[in-house]
């Protein structure tokens, strides 16, 4: 080690010190030790030595070594061992912002019982009841969901977690806090006001073209509450009197195309929640709830439903072909649908039965609505069928039952698509990982880059998004029971499952044949989130491959890895901990689960969180077309709602799913979430070139990274196929989701390497 080589210091300028050398001394520097007693504090990258004697430039990036535990330098044991006993912590106390501890805690600051029954929301994780991912600690956690605007900036994650100053972590905990603590009331005060509320499409294209007017009153409040660069931000304000957004892509080129059918079902394979359509197997389809629950809760649609529109083939011969697929939310919803319509929620589980025609789109036969029987769970459900018609009050019955299923997908993207089977299930990795593996361990550097501002953006969202109030109960169908309804959900994750390849055969959207690539097929040959995501699934799987190969000779050296067992061990007992004892989890006693378990890790990190979120805003920021809540059922025959049906088809579908205050705080937040920010870094990229020291990882890497650009262009290809409809439908709207690249902001592309939005 060098130490005290810095004798006389010329001058000193932010970033740069100058310093006699004497080489016959000192030598040639091989490492560094560094001690900051200085106490402002800074984050050091890499230092550079010119002119080094004979040398010239020496560059040391810092964390560039990679040793397996067995292989580290004597010299080096010391240090490996002390940091991360100091990441693990004590396990006691409330955690400061200065700490780096890594820890485990449960659910337990959703909910503010002091406020009254009616915030209190249950303890997720450490229950067979409500089951769930683990957080991170931060030794108080009984104040976090009630800590003010401008302290929740202050909630505890580990130094090295924090947002650097180009991620704007002011500008999005205030965006977001702003939306729901001080404009939620006031725009509440003047839309209850508009009892008609959105008359008209034409209406909520103004949201758009021209703007909502706001009251000069209202307009005070923001401006004395809002900071006036976050409003500009966060509302794009035309003056001070308008709201006004982005037009959406999905109604860029026609205002009125996602109503029609094909657009409606391409969305399933190409929309923001590509990952729910199925294979229907059986017909009627059935239901894996209890029948002694539950009652009989098996499909009522029937062959007179569809077969009329199934190209002369009967049902048998289609689901033998297996040609017909099916949208579900009927069981993960129905245990929950009367508690749901208990508050200002009006909605059903639905079933959706589609069809997938010669010229390889999907056509909607069917949408079965259901309720729970009034007279209680056992009696089973009471359900309508609904299908395709082109004029009358039938068209208006179809195109309300389309929004219905609308709001259930939109509700279940956000809360499990979205929120859990990615932010949550993968914060556990990245406690585990700190803790067990050091940062000279070539997993660590591996998996790193996948978890940048991860743990920031999710305690952020247990401050703003996910708390009892929070926005998306606010806007979400399921209301206060948002999380309960995603513990429920988060009893069937399965791990290996996440794998792509393994989550389209269990669909039964894709059969094994070593003939075709990657030696999977496609039954919905043109399904952009398929095809795209498996190009980019096994080009990750390639470099974890190559990159594992470099340290990890035979299964041997897995076994004999210290830390990659405890690593393991601690992930599946203590941050998975409610599902430790499933016998799916890999064993970690091979190269193969090595690389596969990492490959998940990095696939639900960027690729998975990249198609299910920077979507929302080209296709959700337009309300119409994803309604997030209903406020009413469907009209029966002889009532004045019925008779409005009739009379004006378009207001009722607007007063059914489309508030306007609502509307508005959902377009807000989305066309946050869909942003990318500046600093972003991209899958097949570092944001250090010399990250490690071994030439041969380096050379695995670059191959990658040439690798993700020729995907990106075979992309681009497709897009440009018009046989391939699917990829743009009738909306016009190429499939863009996963392209690996993008610029900053709201640009519907580009696959970070983390989840950090």
């Amino acid at each position: 080690m060098i130490k005290n080589f810095i004798f006389y210091a010329i001058v000193f300028l932010p970033g740069s010190n100058t310093f006699d050398w004497d080489n016959e001394e000192i030598g040639t520097p091989g490492a560094f030790l560094i001690r900051n007693n200085h106490h402002s504090e800074f984050y050091l990258k890499s230092l550079t030595l010119e002119d080094v004697p004979s040398h010239g430039v020496i560059h040391f990036p810092c964390n560039s070594w990679t040793y397996l535990p067995a292989e580290t330098p004597i010299s080096l044991l010391k240090y490996r061992e002390e940091e991360l006993e100091n990441l693990r912590g004590d396990g006691k106390g409330q955690l400061q912002e200065w700490d780096r501890v890594y820890d485990y805690e449960v659910y337990n600051d959703l909910g503010n019982p002091d406020k009254g029954p009616q915030h209190a929301r249950p303890v997720l994780g450490g229950s067979t009841e409500y089951p769930y991912p683990r957080r991170g600690r931060t030794g108080n956690p009984k104040y976090e969901s009630r800590l003010n605007l401008a302290l929740s900036l202050n909630i505890y994650v580990p130094r090295d977690e924090r947002f650097g100053h180009l991620k704007l972590a002011d500008f999005l905990s205030y965006a977001l806090k702003s939306i729901v603590q001080v404009l939620k009331p006031e725009f509440e005060s003047i839309f209850d006001k508009t009892p008609n509320e959105f008359d008209s499409f034409e209406d909520v294209l103004k949201l758009y073209e021209g703007g909502l007017e706001v009251p000069e009153g209202v307009v005070k409040v923001i401006r004395d509450n809002v900071p006036l660069e976050m409003l500009k931000e966060i509302f794009r304000t035309d003056g001070e009197r308008f709201l006004k957004f982005p037009l959406p892509q999905v109604i860029a080129v026609d205002k009125f195309a996602w109503r029609t059918d094909e657009e409606f079902a391409r969305e399933m394979l190409a929309g923001i929640n590509p990952v729910m359509i199925r294979s229907l197997e059986e017909f009627p389809p059935a239901s894996k709830l209890d029948p002694k629950v539950y009652g009989d809760q098996t499909s009522t649609i029937t062959k007179e439903h569809i077969e009329s529109n199934l190209e002369g083939h009967t049902i048998n011969e289609v689901i033998i072909e297996r040609k017909l697929f099916i949208l579900d939310h009927h069981d993960a919803l129905m245990p929950y649908l009367r508690r749901i319509n208990s508050t200002s929620t009006k909605t059903y589980a639905s079933r959706t039965l589609l069809f997938l025609q010669k010229n390889g789109t999907l056509k909607p036969l069917a949408i079965e609505l259901s309720l729970p029987h009034p007279e209680g769970d056992q009696h089973g459900a009471i359900s309508k069928v609904f299908v395709p018609e082109e004029k009358g009050v039938e068209n208006s019955l179809w195109q309300l039952a389309k929004g219905y299923v609308g709001v259930v997908d939109s509700g279940y993207h956000q809360l499990i698509s979205h929120w859990l089977h990615t932010h949550a299930v993968i914060e556990p990795f990245i406690i585990a990982t700190n803790r067990q593996l050091s940062v000279l361990h070539p997993i660590y550097k591996l998996l790193h880059p996948h978890y940048r501002d991860t743990m920031n953006i999710n305690a952020l969202g247990r401050q703003i998004l996910i708390n009892a109030g929070g926005a998306l109960e606010v806007t979400v169908f399921t209301s206060k029971y948002s999380m309960e309804f995603s513990s429920m959900l988060y009893k069937d994750w399965v791990f290996p499952e996440q794998a792509l390849p393994q989550d389209l055969l269990k669909r039964g959207v894709a059969v094994k044949d070593s003939s075709c690539p990657h030696g999977l097929k496609l039954l919905i040959e043109d399904y952009p989130f398929a095809v795209d995501g498996l190009e980019i699934w096994f080009a990750i799987k390639t470099w974890v491959q190559d990159y594992c190969s470099v340290y990890y000779k035979d299964d041997e050296s897995i076994k004999k890895d210290a830390e990659l067992q405890s690593w393991w061990k601690e992930l599946r007992e203590k941050g998975h901990g409610d599902k430790k004892e499933e016998i799916w989890w890999p064993k970690m006693q091979t190269r193969e689960e090595l690389i596969e378990t990492c490959t998940i890790i990095i696939w639900i990190a960027s690729a998975l969180h990249a198609a299910i979120n920077f979507g929302q805003y080209p296709y959700g920021g337009y309300p119409p077309n994803r309604p997030a809540i209903s406020s009413k059922l469907v009209p029966e025959k002889g009532t004045p709602e019925y008779d409005e049906l009739l009379a004006n088809p378009d207001k009722t579908y607007l007063k059914t799913f489309t508030s306007q205050f609502k509307a508005v705080l959902g377009i807000s937040l989305v066309e946050i979430l869909s942003r990318h920010s500046s600093d972003e870094v991209y899958l097949g990229q570092r944001d250090t070139e010399n990250w490690t020291s071994d030439a041969e990882a380096l050379e695995a890497f670059a191959k990658f990274g040439k690798k993700i650009e020729d995907i990106e262009e075979g992309m681009k290809r497709m897009n440009n196929d018009e046989k391939l409809r699917n990829r743009y439908g009738p909306v016009k709207m190429p499939y863009t989701l996963l392209y690996p690249s993008s610029e900053g902001g709201l640009t519907g592309r580009g696959i970070p390497n983390s989840v950090s939005i």
